[in-house]
């Protein structure tokens, strides 16, 4: 079956996000053995969103990543045994709990994503401000598409 241009492009455009999307995945798995050995993609970017975010519900978790309360309590329940979150009752209600990063995760976390945005600097040193703002705004633009 011969594609027609727009659909040729349109699959080259599929080809290109899906070599993103390994990328993407390989940087996340490398952050996550950075800070422990046992940790996964899944438990990183839940570390990473703490470390941002500050001390967090798990409620206020699942809603920022759109997962069930099961897959958060497990991946919480993972980074309070590798020693890299405390989990506390919510002092302003005690039936919730509140996850908090130890002393010197956030450290860590933004030392790795510091390093990797130098890297990305330097490996896009050729690139012109004109041309990363045009990557920027149509990339903006394809995801705000797709949503």
């Amino acid at each position: 079956m011969r594609l027609d241009p727009r659909n040729s492009v349109i699959l080259d455009l599929e080809r290109e996000v899906v070599v993103l999307i390994r990328r993407i995945k390989r940087v996340i798995l490398e952050r996550a053995r950075a800070i422990h050995e046992d940790l996964t993609p899944a438990g990183y970017l839940l570390l990473a969103y703490l470390v941002e975010k500050g001390p967090s519900r798990s409620s206020t978790i699942v809603d920022a990543f759109d997962l069930d309360k099961g897959a958060v309590s497990r991946n919480i329940h993972t980074l309070v045994e590798l020693g890299l979150v405390t989990k506390e009752r919510d002092p302003g209600d005690g039936r919730a709990w509140v996850v908090s990063p130890i002393e010197g995760v956030g450290v860590r976390v933004t030392g790795l994503v510091e390093a990797r945005r130098d890297r990305l600097a330097e490996l896009l040193g050729n690139w012109s401000d004109a041309e990363l703002m045009e990557f920027v705004g149509m990339l903006s633009r394809y995801n705000s598409t797709l949503d």
